[in-house]
């Protein structure tokens, strides 16, 4: 019987004060991770201080493990903290080691700032929460900082905004590993929105704002089940048993764009899905997403990814049985 490998091991550093909120999201996501029956990943929060560690809201949470659990770590998460960011001397030492030993490092948040302190930002792109950009950017002028996106990731350094823009993160690194599938199962389960490009250096558009109510919620989970269908603006006012004008402004008010647009991005991320996952031809690929022939998919996948959708499948398939890559080869 063959050995299975151990899971992914995630060290969660919490910095003083931490954000309570930052070492929630990835227990919640990572935690829900599983691969032949066993966990995609281990978590591990440490600090400095192993022990009581003073959080933004006012309580203690202990901490049990210190540093030494960075070495043993695939993945290194640095969580955000509040002003006045001042880094902490050990945690930029751990990252800086664990850099050099090539391991991926990633921050939320206010953790940027640990990263950038340890050099390891210097000529890369890096993303930090909008309110406290300029102030990294003042001290760390060489960072090419992107202060208008969820998430970047630029060569093994991943770097979020604020607040949920960690969850981005954290499912970006789920899709990474795993393939789109899991990471959108993942949300599910989660009870939050699927995969959302957020500025990585291959993918610098805008992502979908987050949204703002559940009036239009049925009917954008019914879109959702029927992609592959041609969905017209009147199909969803009917769906929503109101007009299309009705529909059209409660729906930029939940979602901040308006309904077609909000299908088109989920068409193209349904596509990205089935690249990444099967071996689909690309007409069937563009009919399954509702995108109609293949050249309609490569002209929006090209847009959107900068990629056509062979080099797309070819960069980013996490497809592994010898039954996909067969029906790839007939493709």
């Amino acid at each position: 019987m063959s050995q299975r490998s151990a899971p992914h091991r995630i060290a969660v550093i919490a910095p003083s004060p931490v954000s309570m909120f930052n070492l929630a999201i990835p227990e919640m996501l990572f935690g829900r991770v599983e691969r032949d029956g066993r966990p995609g990943y281990e978590v591990v929060v440490c600090a400095a201080e192993p022990g009581p560690v003073p959080t933004t809201g006012g309580l203690d949470l202990y901490v049990r493990h210190g540093l030494d659990a960075v070495r043993g770590a695939d993945t290194v998460l640095v969580a955000g903290t509040g002003a006045p960011f001042e880094p902490e001397s050990r945690i930029v030492a751990a990252v800086r080691e664990a850099a050099a030993d090539g391991k991926r490092i990633a921050s939320l948040c206010t953790g940027a700032f640990q990263l950038a302190e340890a050099g390891l930002l210097e000529g890369r792109r890096a993303t930090t929460y909008w309110a406290h950009a300029e102030e990294l950017r003042r001290r760390y002028p060489r960072v090419d900082l992107r202060d208008d996106v969820l998430y970047v990731q630029d060569g093994p350094y991943v770097t979020s905004s604020g607040y949920a823009a960690g969850i981005d993160l954290c499912l970006h690194v789920i899709r990474t590993d795993y393939g789109a599938a899991v990471a959108n199962e993942v949300a599910r389960l989660a009870l939050v929105a699927p995969v959302r490009p957020g500025g990585q250096t291959q993918f610098t558009q805008t992502p979908l704002p987050p949204e703002r109510g559940a009036v239009c919620a049925d009917t954008r989970g019914w879109a959702m089940r029927n992609l592959d269908k041609p969905l017209t603006l009147t199909d969803l006012a009917r769906h929503a048993g109101v007009s299309v004008r009705t529909l059209t402004r409660r729906f930029h008010a939940e979602s901040g764009v308006s309904p077609l647009q909000w299908l088109l991005h989920q068409r193209i991320e349904r596509a990205k899905e089935l690249l990444e996952t099967t071996g689909l031809p690309m007409d069937q690929v563009a009919r399954a997403c509702g995108l109609g022939t293949a050249d309609s998919l490569r002209a929006h996948v090209v847009r959107r990814t900068g990629l056509t959708p062979s080099a797309y499948r070819a960069q980013f398939s996490h497809r592994g049985t010898t039954a996909d890559a067969a029906s790839s080869s007939a493709a």
